[in-house]
């Protein structure tokens, strides 16, 4: 994965492009739990990227931001017009595996920091490179820095414009534009809505506008696919098979862990589960430091039903950077008629779902299915553009569960 300057840049996704380093995950500081943002101006408000070589020692990594617009394109902005100093930064935070089969250094970059602070709001790609090859991206994770200048609140129904308590959930969202000087919110407002990390709306233009107030309503891209709640599995402890663990072997010099057979959910009854929204944690059984104590675990899944005609299918959740591509696509072995993939993964407590591609989006989603009750989590990200400005400002967020 070769680093372009600004205009060149074509793959602003989440993405590891070197396959020794694995488990990357950002997140607000606060809680893993939280979307990358950084909340401009309030102290203490910050993102963490945590990742880990498979290796006997650590490297020298640096690091550097660039700034997209609301569509993740790389934005006009000369590096002074987003980031106070230099726009290089060292990754100092880093610990050598301890007592796991398979070595590794886990590495964690905080940001803001003393080297690098984003100036601006908007959206900003953090790429993680090798000093003595500052051409090649190791590995690169979104996040975004929020003026939080418009308050947005949200409602989420199943009662939608297409159908009643079945296949879809519907979203009305109002943005309190009073006070935020705004001087053509219908024109200047860009509301992005994603679902699970993943499946993104956008609307470039609110339903209406009322005194200090932009209103999203019956508009097509407010309606999702409800899908399903995320498959889990835990592989805290190799000694004993949790939940979604058929076996653990040891075959030297790796453990295996094969997963329980999966089947199609779609057109069964729908079943209730608190997942993490398709999220991993590493976690270890007895362990007061995961990130350094969890081993790594050749894991196979495998998805018990008929070769689809058409599409392709494909493991989704964070530990695939919910990318589409030969590191989560799903081969058919004839033999076992099933879709099956091996991944080295970090034991933890994992999410994920099968998806097909292409598949069109207005019909059943083939093997999770679409279900009302879902428990999904949205994110709503308010852009505005005001005329003659150079980038999108990020100026409200939210999101809900």
């Amino acid at each position: 994965m070769l680093w372009l300057r600004v205009g060149a840049v074509v793959d602003t996704q989440n993405g590891v492009f070197d396959p020794n380093f694995k488990s990357m995950r950002i997140y607000g500081s606060a809680n893993p739990m939280l979307s990358p943002i950084i909340h401009l101006g309030e102290a203490g408000s910050a993102v963490t990227l945590s990742f880990d070589e498979i290796a006997e020692d650590s490297r020298y990594l640096r690091y550097r931001l660039l700034h997209c617009n609301a569509d993740w394109r790389p934005s006009e902005l000369i590096e002074s017009d987003y980031v106070n100093g230099f726009n290089i930064g060292e990754i100092y935070s880093y610990a050598l595996s301890q007592r796991t089969l398979v070595h590794y250094v886990h590495y964690d970059l905080t940001l803001p920091n003393e080297e690098v602070q984003p100036l601006i709001s908007g959206n900003y790609l953090l790429q993680v490179y090798d000093d003595d090859d500052p051409d090649e991206v190791l590995l690169q994770a979104r996040f975004m820095v929020s003026e939080e200048r418009v308050p947005l609140t949200v409602k989420v129904t199943s009662s939608t414009d297409v159908d009643y308590n079945s296949r879809h959930q519907q979203l009305e969202v109002e943005a309190d534009t009073e006070g935020a000087g705004i001087g053509d919110p219908f024109n200047d407002l860009q509301l992005q809505i994603v679902r699970n990390g993943s499946l993104t709306h956008y609307l470039d233009k609110p339903q209406r506008i009322v005194p200090g107030k932009a209103i999203y309503a019956h508009q097509k891209p407010l309606i999702f696919p409800a899908g399903n709640e995320y498959r889990r599995f835990e592989s805290t402890n190799v000694r004993y098979a949790g939940m979604g663990i058929e076996e653990f072997q040891l075959i030297e010099p790796y453990y295996h862990v094969k997963l329980t057979d999966d089947s199609p959910r779609a057109y069964r009854n729908y079943v209730y589960d608190e997942g993490q929204s398709g999220r991993f944690f590493p976690n270890l059984l007895f362990s007061d430091d995961p990130d350094i104590e969890a081993d790594y675990l050749v894991t196979h899944f495998q998805l018990t039903m008929p070769r689809l005609r058409t599409g392709d299918v494909y493991l989704e959740g964070d530990f695939t950077q919910r990318r589409r591509d030969s590191d989560s696509k799903m081969i058919y072995d004839e033999g076992l008629g099933a879709y099956v993939k091996t991944l080295m993964l970090k034991q933890g407590l994992y999410n994920y779902q099968y998806v097909v591609e292409p598949s069109a989006e207005s019909e059943q989603n083939p093997i999770e299915g679409d279900y009302f009750e879902t428990n999904n989590e949205y994110q709503l990200l308010l852009y505005l553009r005001e005329p003659g400005a150079r980038y999108d400002r990020l100026i409200g967020t939210l999101t809900v569960r």
